[in-house]
């Protein structure tokens, strides 16, 4: 179980971790030692998270949300497999609890005396420079 935060923990099974191959230089090991971690995360399919969080989850996500519903994470900051798991479950759990944050309620206000009259006062001065550039008739 990866705890989220007190009242919510993710099953392992819903985490699938593929170790691949960094990209970028590294010497000899580069092409032989695959330490990069491909965590895959079944949104769609979860059963630990609700449908509001899920769909908050899915506007964080961002282009790291395939069209499955699947959201993938890559970590390769790391030399060794172990720091970079790690790191990629830091970041998945970091990414769900600041979507289980609900968003905070929107308080419509009203515009201040200063700024309607500011904006009165621009859309007089905006008409008079366009009245500056009409036909002003005949020039004799």
């Amino acid at each position: 179980m990866i705890e989220i935060n007190s009242s919510l923990q993710l099953d392992d099974s819903e985490i699938t971790m593929e170790f691949i191959r960094s990209s970028g230089p590294g010497g000899q090991n580069i092409n032989k030692v695959a330490t990069a971690v491909q965590l895959r995360f079944e949104l769609r399919k979860s059963t630990s998270l609700s449908i509001d969080v899920k769909d908050r989850l899915a506007k964080l996500a961002g282009r790291r949300l395939t069209d499955d519903g699947i959201l993938i994470i890559e970590a390769k900051r790391f030399r060794t497999q172990e720091k970079n798991r790690s790191d990629a479950l830091l970041r998945l759990v970091a990414l769900i609890q600041k979507a289980v944050e609900p968003p905070k309620p929107r308080h419509a206000t009203r515009p201040t005396l200063a700024s309607k009259t500011e904006r009165i006062q621009s859309k007089k001065l905006r008409g008079k420079l366009k009245e500056t550039r009409q036909n002003p008739g005949n020039w004799d």
